[in-house]
C-alpha cells in the first residue's frame, strides 16, 4: 500500500476494552460510547483509548501485558491470513504487506542481516508510543510462537525507548534478551526459522483471506483523505498545505476542517511522511544528510536535524550509521 491510513480495526480496540474490563479499569463512558459502531476507529480516537487505558491502569508495563494477551481474532482478517500461511517466512512477508488492515499506526519491514533476520516495526504514533510499541512486539512474539507450535525462538527484542519499569519486571514476562535505547524496534531471529511450518496452515482459507485483505486495503486507500494527502506529500515533499489543498480541489482551511473530522492535522500527516522518507533515505546510505534535508524541503540541514531528533530520538548521522552498519 503506497500510503498510510490513519485508522485501526475495531477488533484491536476491542482487545483494550476487554482487558480493561478484566482488570476492573473504568474507562470514560463517553470514550467507550464513541468507540461503538465504527467500521474503523480513527487513530486519534485510538490515541485517547490508549492514553486512558495506560493512565488508569497505573501499570508502566500495561502495553507489554496487553500484547501478551492479544489473540489472532483481534487482528482482523490480516491476523487469520498470517496464521494460515504455510511457513513463518510466508506469514511475515504477508504481514509487511497487510499490516494497514490492522491499523495505520506504523509499518513493518523484514531485514536480512547475514544469518539473522529482523522484523522491524516503524511506529508513527504521537501518544503512548513506548507502551504501544511494547504491545506490538510482545504480541508479535507471543502469536509467532503460537502459530509455529512453540518452535519459534527469538534472538532478542530491540526497543528504541528506555525501560518503563525495572528490568526484572520485563524478564518475568518476556523470556528472551531485551535491548533498550537501541535506535530501532525489532524482533531478531535466526534465518533458518523462516522455514518453520505453521500449525494452522490452510492454503484454501489463506487465499480467501488474502482476497478479503486486498479488498480492505483498496477500501482504505479509496476513502481516506489522509491517504491522498500523504501520497501528494510523498511525491512533492517541498509543497506546503495550500499547494497540496489546491491539488485536491480544496482551500487550505477546508482541508484542515476535513482532516480534523478524521482526527488529524496536515502537520501531523506531513511529518509522518517526511519521517518515513528520511528514514528510508538514511537506510540506503547513498545521500548525505544535507542532501536529504534539501530533498525533503527543510530550510537548512540544522532544521532537518532538529526535526529528526524529535521524531527518532537521535541524530540523522547516528541513525544512518546504525542502519548501514
Amino acid at each position: 500500500m503506497s500510503s498510510v491510513d490513519h485508522s485501526v480495526t475495531p477488533l484491536y480496540a476491542q482487545a483494550l476494552l476487554q482487558s480493561a474490563q478484566r482488570l476492573g479499569i473504568a474507562l470514560p463512558a463517553d470514550l467507550v460510547a464513541r468507540l461503538q459502531g465504527n467500521e474503523r476507529i480513527p487513530l486519534a480516537l485510538q490515541d485517547e483509548l490508549w492514553d486512558s487505558y495506560c493512565r488508569l491502569s497505573g501499570d508502566p508495563l500495561a502495553g507489554l501485558r496487553l500484547g501478551l494477551e492479544v489473540q489472532v481474532g483481534h487482528l482482523d482478517s490480516a491476523g487469520m491470513l498470517l496464521v494460515t500461511c504455510d511457513t513463518l517466512g510466508e506469514a511475515l512477508a504477508e504481514q509487511v504487506e497487510y499490516a494497514p488492515v490492522i491499523g495505520g499506526g506504523g509499518g513493518f519491514e523484514l531485514l536480512h542481516e547475514g544469518d539473522q533476520v529482523a522484523l522491524d516495526y516503524r511506529p508513527q504514533l504521537n501518544v503512548r508510543q513506548a507502551e504501544r510499541v511494547e504491545a506490538v512486539l510482545s504480541g508479535q512474539l507471543n502469536l509467532t510462537r503460537w502459530a509455529t507450535g512453540g518452535q519459534f525462538r527469538a534472538s532478542g527484542i530491540w526497543l528504541a525507548h528506555a525501560p518503563l519499569a525495572p528490568l526484572a519486571e520485563y524478564q518475568a514476562l518476556i523470556d528472551c534478551p531485551l535491548h533498550f535505547e537501541a535506535g530501532c524496534n525489532r524482533i531478531s531471529f535466526s534465518a533458518d526459522q523462516l522455514a518453520l511450518p505453521q500449525i494452522q496452515a490452510n492454503s484454501a482459507l489463506r487465499d480467501h483471506l488474502r482476497q478479503l485483505a486486498d479488498q480492505t486495503l483498496a477500501s482504505l486507500g479509496q476513502h481516506s483523505l489522509a491517504a491522498e494527502v500523504q501520497g501528494l506529500v510523498r511525491s512533492q515533499p517541498r509543497w506546503g498545505k495550500e499547494r497540496i489543498a489546491e491539488q485536491l480541489g480544496l482551500s487550505g482551511r477546508h482541508l484542515n476542517r476535513k482532516l480534523a473530522e478524521e482526527g488529524l492535522s496536515f502537520k501531523t500527516l506531513r511529518e509522518a511522511v517526511l519521517q518515513q522518507m528520511a528514514c528510508q533515505a538514511l537506510q540506503q546510505g547513498r545521500l548525505s544528510v544535507a542532501h536529504i534535508a534539501e530533498q525533503l524541503g527543510f530550510s537548512d540541514e540544522n532544521a532537518f536535524i532538529r526535526a529528526f531528533r524529535r521524531w527518532q530520538g537521535e541524530t540523522p548521522a547516528r541513525y544512518k550509521l546504525a542502519a548501514t552498519r
